[in-house]
């Protein structure tokens, strides 16, 4: 878990795709299963947000916007349960083919983000399917905001930590409330995938060239879209 956090950490990602399909191999109970992707997230998102942010790519405006009318629909998502045969193809064919754009023209030309009403209305939207899916959203928002040009690569990537993180904790918060109690065992877990947010996230933010960040979320796309088909 601590190489899949690296590697969603440095796209601003908190991994808990990659943090279910790994339990889904190891057997664990679908009951355990999202509360556990949702803590997880919280500690790398955290991780990814603070490094972002301090690196000066985090932009508010566009996080508000898209973050408060996603918090309340998060929580009502972690309570609900859809059926896996109602979003898993879609949502995985379209992670698959926001992938193969960005790993084929990672240099996308920026334009002004549409008007607050359109972010807002897609901000809930991907709160209710953070929700639903047991992650944090930011496998949708990071391709809404790159393939409509609406915000930079680094920009994204701060903006959809720091919205990975208010969604997993709505959504956690509302699976609670179904569950009543957090999985046994985080804790070595959440060091792990803590270790990999640092480092991840530390080369997202600073080192790594725009290209191989835009190919690192193509990359990242396919194992979130690939896990949805295939478990």
């Amino acid at each position: 878990m601590g190489m899949a956090a690296t590697l969603y950490a440095s796209v601003g990602h908190g991994g808990a795709s990659a943090y279910l399909a790994i339990m889904a191999l190891a057997g664990i109970a679908p009951e355990t299963m999202r509360p556990t992707a949702l803590a997880l997230n919280l500690v790398v998102s955290a991780i990814a947000f603070a490094n972002y942010a301090r690196a000066g790519h985090f932009d508010w405006r566009l996080f508000v916007t898209v973050a408060i009318p996603a918090i309340p629909l998060a929580f009502i998502g972690g309570m609900a349960q859809l059926p896996d045969q109602l979003y898993r193809p879609v949502v995985g064919a379209i992670l698959l083919f926001a992938a193969i754009q960005f790993a084929w023209k990672p240099n996308r030309a920026t334009r002004q983000p549409p008007r607050p009403a359109i972010l807002a209305g897609s901000g809930g939207a991907l709160g209710l399917l953070a929700g639903l899916t047991g992650t944090g959203g930011g496998i949708f928002l990071s391709p809404l905001l790159l393939s409509t040009g609406w915000a930079k690569p680094r920009t994204t990537a701060a903006v959809a930590a720091a919205f990975i993180f208010v969604n997993s904790l709505a959504g956690l918060a509302g699976n609670l409330s179904a569950l009543g109690e957090l999985p046994q065992g985080l804790g070595w877990l959440a060091l792990a995938v803590g270790a990999g947010g640092l480092v991840g996230s530390r080369l997202g933010a600073v080192v790594v060239s725009r290209t191989i960040l835009m190919r690192s979320l193509a990359l990242v796309l396919v194992i979130a879209g690939g896990k949805l088909l295939l478990t």
